[in-house]
């Protein structure tokens, strides 16, 4: 059921027009070139229907400057008005992100519920959580969200704590509801912290048995889900639709020519993927920006596929994943005519992508050959002589998980035989911190 905000009605009592899941969508273009390309605007139709909604009409509203009252000119906002009257429309849904004010004041003109994009993705977000962590973090999402909206949720703010023994200076609804909002976030924020420590330890485990991990990363409903079944033979959740998965998953796999791996499925990205989120998962997405392999999946048959490319890898910069080796896996080749599995290189012959379907399972012994090839290449097994003096880099390197052996000579000289991925030992190189390397 499409329950936006319901997440926060024992804290705020939002004056908001009741409703259901009939709704108008107004799909917003800010450029020439949208009008063009219907890239946009499909996943705005995905995104309403993943959220439950079922959408009645559909409006286009160019738009070269947002205006204060309405984002919109006051002509067009009156022209959607009539269409929820005409159509009878429970909820109206905007493919762009408003304001407090603005969304108030829609709500005031059209008399039904306004939802913008970040709300529309919230929602999604908190009926499909399912662990405790997930919904941890949906719910420090909503709530940030909600902490900017406090403005048009009441029509008393200005009121004040009044009665016997409380008359006189006091706090206003809107400071007592932003107070308790405050509190909560930092208890929900507590809680994330003792499940990333867990996440840490468990890092820490895989790290001392060196055990590689490689995440699951794409676009949304690119079918990581899917491709993740096929390598663990899981059986989790799978549909066609934006943000089928939301809650990561983990199992061990065996890659062949290389030995015992961890998988990480997560959540799939997307445009202009809201801010909070980011934030609010940072603790998830901590184990994609920790991996020693990035398997990106891409839809093949998605001629938006260059320019989904180029957003994962942007939200992979923001928690500090983009310098991980990225394996890019082309996948639903099954629907391509001629279709063969294979592994593409450059002219170095170096690894560029593999084209596989999970669907079928075509093309898994070939992703295994490139996963362990290109881990082999990754990982760096050497051996170092280090004094009394390195016992930082020591710690450092026992901290990482990367001393697979120790030995001390009658000097008090420490060999330590490591094993560190290509990154982390390019971070330690870089800052100086790596003496050269015994033969």
């Amino acid at each position: 059921m499409f329950s936006l905000f319901l997440f926060c009605k024992e804290l705020l009592l939002f004056e908001r027009p009741s409703g259901g899941e009939e709704a108008v969508l107004v799909h917003v273009v800010l450029s020439a070139s949208h009008w063009q390309s219907q890239e946009a605007l499909e996943e705005f139709k995905q995104l309403a229907l993943s959220a439950g909604a079922i959408p009645i009409e559909i409006l286009m509203a160019p738009c070269r400057t947002p205006h204060a009252k309405y984002f919109l000119g006051t002509g067009k906002a009156q022209e959607i008005q009539e269409v929820i009257r005409e159509k009878k429309a429970e909820l109206v849904i905007f493919n762009c992100e408003l304001s407090p004010a603005q969304e108030r004041n829609l709500e005031i003109l059209f008399q039904c519920r306004v939802v913008d994009r970040i709300g529309l993705i919230l929602d999604i977000f908190a009926q499909r959580a399912r662990t405790f962590e997930g919904q941890l973090q949906v719910e420090l999402a909503q709530l940030q969200h909600a902490s900017t909206r406090l403005v048009r949720g009441w029509t008393h703010l200005e009121r004040q704590k009044g009665g016997i023994g409380l008359r006189g200076p006091g706090e206003t609804q809107l400071e007592s509801d932003r107070r308790i909002i405050a509190t909560k976030i930092k208890q929900i924020k507590k809680r994330l912290e003792k499940v990333q420590s867990q996440r840490h330890q468990n890092r820490k485990s895989r790290e001392r048995a060196k055990i590689p991990n490689i995440s699951l990363v794409g676009y949304t409903n690119a079918g990581k889900s899917t491709l993740f079944n096929q390598l663990t033979q899981s059986h989790v959740y799978v549909a066609d639709q934006l943000f089928a998965t939301l809650d990561p998953t983990a199992r061990r796999v065996n890659i062949q020519g290389l030995g015992s791996a961890v998988l990480t499925d997560t959540v799939g990205f997307i445009r202009h993927l809201p801010h909070e989120l980011i934030d609010a998962f940072r603790a998830t997405l901590e184990e994609t920006a920790q991996a020693d392999l990035l398997l990106h999946v891409v839809d093949a048959q998605d001629e938006r596929r260059l320019q989904h490319i180029e957003q994962v890898t942007w939200v992979l910069s923001q928690i500090g994943a983009d310098t991980i080796p990225q394996l890019l896996v082309y996948n639903k080749m099954d629907l391509t005519p001629g279709f063969y599995p294979h592994i593409e290189r450059d002219d170095k012959q170096r690894i560029r992508r593999v084209c596989v379907s999970a669907k079928t399972g075509e093309g898994m012994e070939e992703l295994h050959h490139a996963m362990a090839e290109i881990l082999q290449g990754e990982l760096h097994y050497q051996t170092l002589c280090l004094s009394s003096k390195d016992s930082k880099l020591r710690a450092t390197l026992y901290e990482l998980g990367a001393v697979i052996s120790e030995e001390v000579d009658e000097e008090g000289q420490f060999f330590l035989t490591v094993c560190l991925p290509h990154h982390e030992y390019e971070r330690l190189h870089l800052q100086g911190w790596l003496p050269d390397f015994l033969e």
